[in-house]
């Protein structure tokens, strides 16, 4: 049975991207409902799929999983084949632990720096707290890249579930022209070259749905 992704808009919704990037990246078919944001019934819309009213949610059969770190971690043991998670376990530990911070914490980044995928970029200056976040996320990178990531592009060598969790910050740092190291910069190059990020950005071109609070 194939499974269906629920998501907000491509354009403005980071928590949709990350189990969809995931999916799409390592080739799991699914299939792909969108429910726009900021519209009267998005909400009701919403509660036919999650009872939390948010998205995403993934649907496989009678089976439902809501906010995208279970998503991802529902999808990681339906293919064990895969390594959606690094294999070694010290590794998998470190990417579990990060990708679990991202879900919960940089508060400060997320309010100062929206996410936007049709945004141009341009630059705004970081107030202390958003500063404090960007320097701890470029902390995190550096470390799981110098531990575990020598073996190829991404923070835990392959494109993993860690990288999926972090691939909006990619995004928001690139978008508002934020300062990072030149060894951010080039993780996030890599992040933006995939096939599936490129995928995202031609589905929230072609959106017609605007919301004025993010479009100034």
């Amino acid at each position: 049975m194939t499974l269906t992704l629920v998501i907000a808009n491509k354009a403005y919704s980071s928590w949709s991207f990350r189990p969809w990037i995931l999916l799409r990246h390592f080739g799991i078919p699914f299939e792909e409902v969108v429910v726009p944001l900021a519209q009267e019934t998005t909400r009701e819309q919403i509660l036919r799929y999650s009872p939390a009213a948010k998205c995403p949610v993934l649907i496989d059969g009678e089976t439902r999983v809501w906010e995208s770190l279970a998503i991802i971690e529902y999808v990681a043991d339906a293919h064990p084949e895969l390594a959606i998670w690094p294999k070694e376990k010290a590794a998998r530990a470190l990417a579990r632990s990060l990708s679990s911070e991202m879900h919960a914490g940089f508060q400060s980044l997320r309010s100062h720096l929206p996410t936007h995928f049709r945004r141009q970029v341009s630059k705004r200056e970081l107030t202390p707290e958003a500063a404090a976040d960007v320097a701890r996320i470029e902390a995190a990178w550096s470390d799981a890249r110098s531990r575990f990531g020598k073996g190829g592009d991404f923070l835990f060598g392959a494109f993993c579930a860690a990288d999926a969790m972090f691939a909006p910050v990619v995004s928001r740092l690139h978008t508002y022209d934020a300062p990072v190291t030149a060894a951010s910069r080039t993780y996030m190059d890599k992040v933006m070259a995939l096939p599936a990020w490129r995928a995202w950005l031609d589905g929230a071109d072609a959106e017609a749905w605007h919301i004025a609070k993010y479009e100034v």
